[in-house]
């Protein structure tokens, strides 16, 4: 089994996706690696922006911005603490999912990146391509793809 110092694994705040830093937080504390838990955002429009304080108000702040992949890295932090990982960085980028992951697993010279499956046996996946076969086709560093969801 190969030594890993740095672990990157993508979370978009969903079940599935906690499974997948489950799996990579037991394997960040079974071999001392740093996990950096990852969340990609897209900005929201300004009409969007403009509706979120109409309905919201003041709470307006979150649904904007990162705060929702702010919010989404914070419940992952958990399952990672609860799966044992002792060295824990957060990351919210702004961008495509894949884009984020790839990107910034090379520079923060990660030897591998876990992502769930969710969407690899879709036929939406299998037509246009999903992020855990577009990230697994681009990263530069080990892929580990967790089975996260039932594939049908």
């Amino acid at each position: 089994m190969a030594s890993y110092r740095t672990i990157v694994v993508g979370t978009d705040g969903s079940p599935s996706s906690f499974r997948a830093v489950t799996s990579a937080a037991s394997l960040a504390a079974a071999t001392g690696a740093t996990l950096i838990l990852a969340c990609a955002y897209a900005p929201m429009r300004e009409r969007e922006r403009s509706a979120a304080a109409d309905v919201l108000g003041e709470l307006s702040y979150k649904v904007s911005g990162s705060t929702p992949a702010d919010d989404a890295l914070r419940a992952a932090r958990e399952h990672a603490v609860a799966a044992g990982a002792r060295t824990i960085e957060l990351a919210a980028e702004e961008g495509d999912a894949v884009d984020v992951l790839v990107s910034l697993a090379g520079r923060r010279e990660a030897d591998l990146l876990v992502i769930g499956n969710r969407g690899l046996n879709s036929l939406a996946g299998r037509l246009l391509g999903s992020v855990p076969s577009s990230v697994s086709q681009r990263a530069g560093c080990d892929v580990l793809i967790v089975h996260t969801t039932s594939g049908r």
